[in-house]
């Protein structure tokens, strides 16, 4: 994310390529018409970027909203009266969008490979519309012949952009118009929750971001740019091929991003480039013949295979390598190790402590669990567990293995469904709801896996986080910058203070030691604002001194709030808690103080005595 001083530095850049581009590549064997091409399939490939690069969604069906967006506009051009190139353009794109949105309704039911199946079928149902029922408005074999170039109509006259250098100039501009806008839209609060999509969606979703919607929304825009650069393709050619339907029409697309490199936005604009101009080369230049598709093919897989992040991504790690080295992460943090002390409580800490969400009431039970049971096939996790927490109470939860806590935990969380039962927040019955909406209404966990965001910094880590709570579980502010979204810096830092992260806020967080890690995961719970903290195992597989620095990172952080603690280390969960219930193979076992638990028969025998009983293992959703 660039700074605010650099914001435009990229567009910059982009413009004064685009100025130099046709006086420069003629020279490298580039005709006017593939530099045309190259600026249409980088146009479209954008909107790919930001569905695969971006947001992790492979789809193989882009050919379906190019060849819409293409072939709705040319028959506005050809088979009507409509003469206005870019109102038929924009008319295009817009079908392409619904058709788009109609599509993401259905497609994204499903998650990974069977995504990317849907969109290959779907692209393949299109193509057949295409060629047999739509033949009448699509000219079926033979496209749809006489589309008029670009126009502009100024009302006193009409420019026509008919040479290639106009016609350049036309698309170069919408090209450059269209990488704006994916910039906005990467840079903005929905940029940053696409990424966290891509990396851990989950989590994503856990922390109160309705990532469905957000994927519908990418996945809409990804069809809007196939659609516009389909209508553009028509008026480069003079007409609109009935092969932008076709399969190989959404692979190269692919191929082009995947050569270009994918998450960078220029990747599929270099990646055309390579495409288009070894293209030309092997058929004109080599003659080749039917041949040039197999060596094309070859020469993918070695691109592929040696540069893993495509070419923008070797560029980039070239200049990463020749450029002065910065200090590094350890360095800049005297050296910090996975067993480092935590440094001192910082100040602004206490920003932080007393934030969460208002609840309905101050005293009483805010969560009451009545008979919560859950079954897998056989097995019952859970049988009829009758449970309550008070405002203000810091309650530990212990068990031995297979007791089914982490399935408890879930079911808390609501990212697991009871099979009976009923869970009431803050007097609101939240059974079956969904776990995006109760972390909206302030029930929040963290995980005994941590669940971060590795790609992003520790900042974007709990930006992501405090989105969930400043906007909502779902906004569209597409053009809206990340620092314009008010309270965001002093919630990310004042939670940074709390965990004793600020001085890594803009660290990758693959590059934090084991315990910052941990205390990140602690802090994108309590980002959220949680009047709920549930915290899984927070001190699992720390050393001996981190435990004892993560206590007492908890007690401050217990300090008016109220939290529920799964953890296998009685000593520290009895030094921070209130009351202790005791789970035994899906029941609730007994409650009380640490001292009652302490000297429990009954709790003894489950942890001594109890080994040498049958225990169901612990069920995993």
């Amino acid at each position: 994310m660039p700074t605010r001083q650099r914001a435009f530095i990229v567009e910059i850049l982009t413009l004064l390529a685009l100025v130099a581009a046709p006086f420069v590549l003629p020279h490298l064997g580039f005709s006017p018409t593939t530099i045309n091409r190259i600026l249409i399939w980088g146009l479209v490939g954008i909107g790919f970027d930001l569905l695969f690069g971006f947001t992790g969604l492979l789809s193989f069906g882009q050919a379906a909203f190019f060849g819409t967006g293409g072939m709705f506009a040319a028959y506005l051009l050809t088979e009507t009266s409509f003469d206005n190139t870019i109102l038929a353009t924009l008319a295009g794109t817009a079908v392409a969008g619904v058709v788009g949105y109609l599509i993401g309704l259905l497609a994204l039911r499903r998650t990974g490979i069977y995504f990317a199946m849907i969109t290959v079928a779907i692209a393949e149902v299109f193509f057949f519309l295409e060629f047999n029922p739509l033949s009448a408005y699509t000219g079926g074999e033979n496209g749809l012949p006489g589309v008029p170039p670009p126009n502009l109509k100024l009302g006193f006259t009409t420019l026509t952009f008919d040479s290639n250098l106009q016609m350049y100039g036309f698309f170069a501009f919408w090209y450059f118009v269209g990488m704006v806008l994916a910039l906005r839209i990467v840079r903005s609060p929905v940029g940053l929750l696409l990424r966290a999509i891509r990396d851990n969606p989950l989590r994503a979703q856990a922390l109160g971001h309705d990532i469905r919607r957000y994927k519908l929304t990418v996945f809409v825009v990804a069809a809007m740019y196939a659609g516009f650069g389909g209508s553009l393709l028509g008026m480069l050619q003079g007409f609109m091929p009935p092969d932008a339907f076709m399969f190989h029409t959404s692979g190269e697309i692919v191929m082009q991003t995947a050569i270009g490199g994918a998450g960078w936005l220029f990747g599929p604009l270099l990646g055309a480039t390579v495409w288009l101009f070894l293209s030309d080369f092997f058929q004109t230049t080599l003659n080749l013949g039917a041949t040039w598709k197999l060596v094309l093919g070859i020469v993918f897989v070695l691109l592929v295979i040696f540069l893993r992040h495509g070419l923008v991504g070797a560029i980039v790690g070239l200049y990463r390598l020749l450029r002065p080295h910065a200090p590094s992460a350890a360095a800049q943090t005297g050296g910090a190790t996975a067993d480092a002390a935590m440094p001192p409580a910082e100040p602004a800490a206490a920003a932080a402590e007393s934030r969460h969400k208002a609840t309905r009431s101050t005293t009483g039970p805010i969560l009451r669990v009545e008979g919560l049971s859950k079954r897998y096939g056989g097995l019952l996790a859970n049988d009829g567990i009758d449970f309550s927490v008070e405002h203000g109470e810091i309650r530990g939860i212990i068990g031995p293995n297979g007791a089914g806590k982490s399935t408890f935990f879930k079911m808390l969380t609501c990212e697991v469904q009871p099979s009976a039962g009923k869970i009431v927040f803050d007097g609101r019955d939240i059974t079956g709801m969904q776990v995006a909406d109760a972390c909206q209404l302030g029930l929040t966990k963290s995980y005994q896996i941590n669940q971060l965001f590795d790609r992003l910094t520790v900042r974007q880590n709990l930006a992501i986080a405090a989105l969930g709570e400043l906007r909502g579980k779902f906004r569209l502010d597409l053009l809206k910058s990340l620092p314009k979204v008010r309270g965001l810096d002093a919630q990310v830092e004042s939670t940074a203070a709390l965990v004793h992260l600020s001085s890594r806020l803009d660290t990758p967080v693959a590059e934090l030691a084991y315990g910052e890690k941990r205390r990140l995961e602690i802090g994108l719970a309590l980002a959220t604002s949680p009047s709920l903290l549930l915290l899984d195992e927070p001190l699992a597989g720390m050393s001996p001194q981190e435990r004892v620095e993560t206590v007492a990172l908890l007690k401050s952080i217990a300090a008016g709030r109220t939290m529920i603690v799964i953890d296998h280390d009685m000593d520290a969960l009895f030094e921070l808690v209130g009351k202790v219930t005791v789970l035994q193979e899906g029941r609730l076992l007994v409650e009380g103080t640490p001292d009652e638990i302490r000297g429990n028969a009954d709790v003894q025998e489950a942890y001594l005595g109890g080994i040498h009983d049958e225990v169901a293992p612990e069920a995993q959703p």
